[in-house]
């Protein structure tokens, strides 16, 4: 393993470690507007959600390496306390990164993007119209970080408006990842794109106490075919299954077909019973996985 201080690398280098690995990250793409009433549209993936109640957003532009100097974004949330924090999906992202070229102060972003202005209702800067979701804020405090290239500036935003637009929710009325088709940054040149591809569920620890990876018997811990993602999933249970049901198990046709193989070989059976078992957690079904696995344990 390769090990880095930073005091080691340029500020470019250790940057593009820091962008390479702390990834995929949101986009904040930021409307401001200046104490002249000049509009300014960027950027920003140093960004993310940090409460709730009160809800607060936070991005920061760093200042830039190569010269010391600050962006047009800061100086305007510094300047008049009010920012348009806009969501960036799919279908605008080619447009966003246009927005992020460092063009002249008083110049329009949203004019050299081809994106609309949409009037906010509570606050002076324009929303994002192409937008999934914006966010209208004040900016509470400012919180600079180093006064050398590279220093981020913390923007600390207070929620006033949300604005969804509605095509991107389910029949809930809650935000569908499918439909909103979200982008987010990597390293470098590279974005990712929250996708059907990309999006998968992983069930949140149950309230009651899974019995933990602790818990899990031996020989299942230290399967050759289960994974760490696997052994994490199962743990998630809050009680193994009893006897009788595991037995009822056995009526399982995949269980069947596994001892009709068996032919007294266990390490072959035990490994087409992990297989099956890892089969039926991809689809979900922890129960039938543990069952699986507890084959193994009946005479």
């Amino acid at each position: 393993m390769k090990t880095i201080k930073p005091k080691q690398l340029s500020v470019a280098e250790f940057h593009g470690y820091l962008l390479g690995a702390v990834a995929p990250r949101p986009i904040a793409f930021a409307s401001t507007i200046d104490k002249n009433g000049n509009i300014n549209l960027s950027p920003f993936s140093f960004f993310n959600c940090f409460s709730a109640n009160p809800p607060i957003l936070i991005f920061s532009p760093a200042r830039r390496v190569r010269d010391n100097t600050i962006k047009h974004t800061l100086e305007n949330a510094l300047e008049t306390k009010e920012v348009v924090i806009n969501i960036v999906d799919h279908k605008m992202v080619e447009q966003m990164s246009l927005a992020s070229t460092e063009y002249d102060k008083g110049i329009n972003e949203f004019i050299k993007s081809g994106l609309t202005e949409l009037p906010s209702t509570e606050i002076k800067p324009p929303r994002v119209a192409e937008s999934p979701v914006s966010f209208e804020c004040k900016v509470k405090e400012v919180v600079a970080l180093g006064e050398e290239g590279g220093a981020g500036n913390l923007v600390i935003c207070e929620v006033l408006v949300l604005h969804i637009k509605e095509e991107v929710l389910d029949d809930e009325g809650k935000i569908d990842p499918f439909k909103i088709d979200l982008v987010a940054r990597m390293g470098g040149d590279w974005y990712c794109r929250a996708s059907e591809a990309s999006i998968f569920k992983i069930p949140k620890p149950n309230r009651n106490k899974g019995i933990g990876f602790d818990n899990i018997p031996e020989h299942i811990r230290n399967s050759k075919v289960l994974t760490g993602n696997n052994l994490g999933r199962l743990g998630n249970i809050t009680k193994l299954p009893d006897q009788r049901d595991v037995e009822l198990f056995k009526k399982n046709p995949h269980i069947k077909q596994i001892m009709n193989d068996h032919n007294g070989d266990k390490k072959s059976t035990e490994i087409k019973l992990h297989t099956l078992a890892q089969d039926l957690l991809e689809k979900g079904d922890l129960e039938g996985a543990w069952k699986a696995l507890l084959q193994r344990l009946l005479p």
